[in-house]
């Protein structure tokens, strides 16, 4: 007796959304199919705090917002729904529905890597967010080494990349008119 093969159910975005606002965990969405989310390192997640605490009281007082790994965007011009590590937008917020749980708007992403996502977050994920019209900038953080690359978007959607090494420099974040030390960034990251 031979198995019959089973049909794949592919999922609706509002399927997905269903399940995902119950689920006790968080995954990705795209082309009908969810993609369960791995956890973060220690590394990555003293990273995301440093990061956030760095732009918080910059923001402050500001039409602006920062969101830490929570916070769902949609890249409504290829249909993915992903959890960046860092967003922040200046003005108002546009969301997916009445929900507020699904961010259009980014302005700033930030992705620290990891060995498991890094050829996704510089390859296919960053092709996704290209397509954002808010999104002005897109900043890769290293957790092996001290590395951030930092993509500013161009007249003509081209856009530029700095590498910065050195604990002692600074990244500009003009978009939303902040910046971030490297040492701030790295402060008390354990190998």
């Amino acid at each position: 007796m031979s198995a019959q093969p089973q049909a794949i159910h592919y999922l609706t975005p509002q399927e997905y959304l269903e399940i995902e606002r119950r689920a006790e965990y968080k995954s990705e969405y795209f082309d009908g199919e969810m993609f369960a989310m791995a956890g973060a390192s220690r590394a990555h997640n003293q990273i995301t705090t440093n990061v956030v605490g760095e732009l918080h009281p910059q923001l402050k007082k500001r039409p602006c917002y920062v969101y830490a790994n929570d916070l769902r965007v949609k890249v409504s011009a290829t249909g993915l729904y992903t959890y960046p590590d860092i967003v922040a937008f200046c003005g108002p917020a546009r969301f997916d529905d009445n929900q507020k749980d699904t961010l259009l708007n980014p302005t700033v992403i930030i992705e620290v890597l990891s060995d498991s996502t890094e050829a996704y977050d510089r390859g296919k994920k960053f092709q996704h967010y290209r397509t954002l019209e808010s999104l002005q900038e897109y900043v890769l953080i290293s957790q092996q080494e001290c590395r951030v690359e930092h993509y500013v978007r161009q007249p003509g959607n081209q856009w530029t990349l700095t590498e910065i090494h050195d604990l002692a420099e600074v990244i500009q974040l003009s978009s939303i008119q902040c910046q971030l030390a490297l040492a701030d960034i790295y402060d008390k990251v354990v190998d």
